[in-house]
């Protein structure tokens, strides 16, 4: 007796049809998405290109300004700039960013330095370069309601020459704190009062700044940091982010890293990353965040892994991940982190952490936690009660720690 042909059943092949049509289409919509960027991106790389002396200017000074086509809320403006920074060890490097500015007229403007999270390390993923640059900046109209200046970093070699140094602390803060340089160049009524607001990778970064604000930039005032769902607590980080070793976040946040801390620690021990890994980090790194995520989730599902073993077992990926750790604030330098338990990147645990040895460090540190929202969405939700709780810094109202409550979760080991 002869078997018969085990066919797909006539709708199985018509829902076939149209997936390979929709998957068409959509590369065709990405490859002309891509053109189009790829031009755009070719018109505005003669602004990103450092003047030939930027090495003698001090840190912090404008090298070039322009007003970008933006839409700002509140009645503000934006303009695109390129400033002198520098690196942790004092190598000079040259950053971009925006500054946005209240409308009307005021003396002695507070300044709030904004620090983005990944975004991926291709110069058009930095967010002055973007289509979309107020992605991720809902609370920003709320800011300059209250007449504050907002200065955005893109961080040095995003968008610019040179190798990014991603959750390198030092080498953030100099990005970010030279940034409130520049913004008092770019509005002469800015003040020397300013904060800190950063969230995930920005919240590693901002935390950084707070810590080197005062021997790096004395001439400034910081008067609060927030923060929100930080990459603070590392070791923990990685460790949980790679016990399995083929999840989507080692594939994103270890290109990210193989690409760029190798630059700070030449001894990295590069043979944890499978091979895979190694022939795709650099390229994974360089897609912006939407395409790289996807990127790792199709390995992820294909059973690909990027780390051989958990990398907080070797001595070389441990101490660097222990180096670039931030150590708890004084008691005078006031934190807010704000952190959902719904956050699969940054992982709650490893920022109850955060607070359970920061507030035994003496921190002025109030958290705030929410729930239900991922952690993409982290910064956006909680913007409006960022920007209040900024506001009473800077109008010098009483902090209220909130150390004496109980963690809603364990914090990670």
């Amino acid at each position: 007796m002869t078997a018969k042909p085990n066919h797909p059943h006539p709708a199985f092949r018509v829902l076939l049809a149209a997936v390979i049509v929709a998957l068409l289409a959509l590369a065709a919509w990405l490859a002309v998405r891509q053109d189009d960027d790829e031009r755009r991106q070719a018109a505005l790389q003669p602004f990103y290109d450092a003047p030939t002396d930027y090495e003698r200017r001090q840190p912090g000074t404008v090298l070039k300004r322009e007003q970008m086509d933006v839409a700002v809320p509140a009645g503000g403006s934006a303009e695109r700039i390129l400033y002198r920074s520098e690196r942790g060890d004092g190598t000079p490097t040259v950053s971009s960013g925006m500054v946005f500015r209240p409308a009307g007229e005021r003396s002695g403007r507070p300044v709030v330095a904004w620090a983005h999270g990944t975004i991926g390390l291709g110069d058009s993923c930095a967010p002055s370069r973007s289509q979309q640059p107020l992605a991720d900046m809902d609370w920003l109209g709320g800011m300059l309601k209250r007449g504050w200046v907002v200065t955005a970093t893109d961080y040095s070699g995003l968008g610019t020459a040179g190798i990014s140094r991603y959750l390198v602390g030092k080498d953030e803060a100099r990005d970010v704190l030279n940034s409130v340089r520049a913004a008092r160049q770019v509005d002469p009524q800015s003040g020397s009062r300013f904060a800190l607001w950063g969230h995930s990778q920005g919240g590693h970064s901002a935390l950084w700044s707070a810590q080197e604000s005062r021997a790096y930039a004395p001439e400034l005032t910081l008067v609060g940091t927030a923060a929100g769902a930080p990459a603070a607590e590392l070791v923990s980080l990685f460790d949980e982010q790679t016990a399995q070793l083929d999840s989507a976040a080692a594939w994103v946040i270890g290109s990210d890293v193989t690409a760029t801390w190798p630059t700070a620690y030449p001894d990295l021990n590069l043979g944890l990353v499978t091979e895979p890994g190694r022939e795709n980090a650099d390229r994974i790194a360089r897609e912006c965040v939407v395409l790289s995520g996807i990127d790792a989730l199709l390995r992820h599902t294909a059973g690909e892994r990027f780390f051989v073993r958990e990398p907080m077992t070797d001595p070389s990926w441990r101490g660097a991940a222990e180096e670039q750790t931030p150590t708890a604030l004084p008691p005078n330098r006031p934190l807010l982190v704000a952190q959902s338990l719904s956050d699969k990147v940054v992982l709650p645990d490893t920022t109850a952490l955060l607070a359970k040895s920061w507030c035994t460090a003496g921190s002025d540190l109030q958290l705030l936690w929410i729930d239900k929202v991922s952690h993409q969405d982290t910064a956006i939700v909680t913007g409006p009660a960022v920007t209040d709780w900024l506001g009473d810094r800077f109008a010098g109202k009483p902090t209220y720690p909130t150390c004496n409550q109980p963690l809603p979760i364990k914090p990670a080991a």
